[in-house]
């Protein structure tokens, strides 16, 4: 009687342990790919930066829900300067494109964000950072200044119309996840702020000797994008419920 009892005892303790890990635990999906598209606007060693446009491609790697490795693929249009208010007249445009690996965390990795309403509302929030290249395309520039500026004829300002620059990006952004018919996370709607660094003075065309301009700053664009991804592949568990 007594060992019927204790097997009794047993299989509901053995059952409230696997149901209570099973409610603590999901599934998600380990690949995702998305686009997005967003606004850039430039610091270089032109005086004054400007507006221009950017599109993004991306695939990524879920090592978990809040952690990735991925792949981004940049196109547009950065550009800087005035020809009539610029006081060296200068002036570039640059139909740019680029690639980079990047690295990705997230704050639910580290917080119970089940605890509060707030906390998971912004579990999305990351930031990351990664290496890659820009190929740099100047489609408009001024390498003589005009003839109605003080140094009429003064150039050919020195500097490249192609070049490709060594790129670090650095991102802040918020990630809201969205589920499928069936309950799992498929569909993510993404904001990011980006800080991209560039080495080489190709981004606006411009490569002065240091005599003539002191500028030891790498050339930087930033880039605010709204995307889309959409989550795909096999499946893992994460630790916690999503």
């Amino acid at each position: 009687m007594n060992y019927k009892f204790l097997k009794v005892i047993s299989l509901t303790i053995f059952l409230l342990f696997v149901t209570f890990f099973s409610n603590a635990q999901s599934n998600y999906f380990k690949w995702s790919y998305g686009f997005g598209a967003g606004a850039n606007y430039s610091r270089t060693d032109v005086v004054d930066g400007n507006w221009g446009y950017t599109f993004t491609g991306n695939i990524d790697h879920h090592f978990t829900p809040f952690v990735t490795l991925g792949l981004e693929a940049q196109y547009g249009m950065i550009q800087g300067g005035d020809i009539v208010t610029d006081p060296n007249n200068r002036q570039f445009v640059n139909k740019y494109r680029g690639i980079n690996v990047n690295l990705k965390i997230g704050l639910g990795e580290f917080i119970d964000y089940n605890k509060t309403d707030f906390l998971y509302k912004i579990k999305g929030l990351y930031l990351g950072t990664g290496l890659g290249a820009i190929d740099n395309k100047i489609t408009d520039i001024v390498r003589y200044r005009p003839s109605y500026s003080d140094g009429a004829g003064d150039g050919p300002f020195p500097g490249k119309d192609e070049s490709v620059s060594l790129w670090v990006p650095v991102n802040l952004g918020i990630n809201f996840h969205f589920n499928d018919k069936w309950g799992a996370i498929r569909y993510v709607l993404n904001f990011n702020a980006q800080t991209n660094f560039t080495f080489g003075e190709g981004l606006d065309g411009y490569d002065d000797p240091p005599t003539k301009f002191e500028n030891y700053n790498p050339d930087v664009y930033n880039v605010y994008s709204i995307g889309f991804k959409y989550y795909l592949g096999n499946t893992r568990i994460y630790r916690r419920t999503l």
